[in-house]
């Protein structure tokens, strides 16, 4: 049994050194676009084939625990596990998305300064950061408070999108370059949901509760 705890720890240390990764990843894809900087986007793409390794890594050994015949709360913590480094190696593939726009923007004059971008990668990069410290301190007050962090960035996104729409009808000559900017902006949106996944798994995981679906507890595995 003690064997086996060490591997669970294993597994969520695997899983927190994805974390970074992830965290990474978004942090150098957004300064590659507020930057300017052909490099750094092309370390982000270059990288993303080490977050997929990371996630077939953890489903390796989550499958192998799996095999061990665990207890339920043992089991909660394994499939948690799995649907965490999912999240995370999604987020890997939307910092890929950032930093291939990044691209694409460096070959034509910039729009505006980049205000909303930095802002709203900032509070996505707290949101990854919190829900791994949820997990890690079993803080599920911290998880259910990102969720509702979830919807600021909604509409954050929302109102830059109103914002380049606005742009783009002003002046057809910055359409490419505002498109860049929405899907980057969805991009941060959609981490930050990514985020919120994991801290609703964090809240199951402790009180085995599926606020997914009004609250309703899942049954015990």
């Amino acid at each position: 049994m003690q064997h086996f705890e060490q591997e669970l720890d294993d597994l969520k240390q695997l899983l927190l050194a994805m974390a970074a990764k992830a965290k990474a990843a978004v942090a150098k894809a957004t300064r590659a676009v507020v930057e300017r900087d052909d490099r750094l986007a092309e370390e982000v793409k270059a990288e993303d084939d080490v977050l997929d390794q990371l996630e077939i890594e953890v489903d390796d050994r989550a499958v192998l625990l799996l095999s061990k015949a665990p207890m339920a709360s043992q089991l909660r913590l394994i499939t948690v596990a799995l649907k965490v480094g999912q999240n995370l190696e999604r987020i890997g593939d939307e910092a890929t998305t950032i930093a291939r726009r990044a691209l694409e923007l460096t070959r034509e004059p910039q729009l505006k300064p980049y205000i909303d971008i930095p802002r709203l990668s900032h509070q996505v990069l707290g949101m990854i950061d919190d829900a791994l410290a949820a997990f890690v301190a079993r803080d599920v007050a911290k998880a259910a408070a990102l969720v509702q962090q979830d919807k600021e960035i909604d509409e954050l996104n929302r109102q830059l999108h109103r914002e380049l729409s606005s742009f783009m009808v002003e002046d057809p000559r910055t359409i490419t370059r505002c498109l860049s900017l929405m899907v980057i902006s969805k991009s941060l949106e959609r981490i930050a949901d990514h985020a919120s996944n994991i801290a609703e798994e964090v809240i199951f995981l402790f009180e085995a509760r599926d606020i997914r679906h009004s609250g309703r507890s899942r049954p015990e595995e």
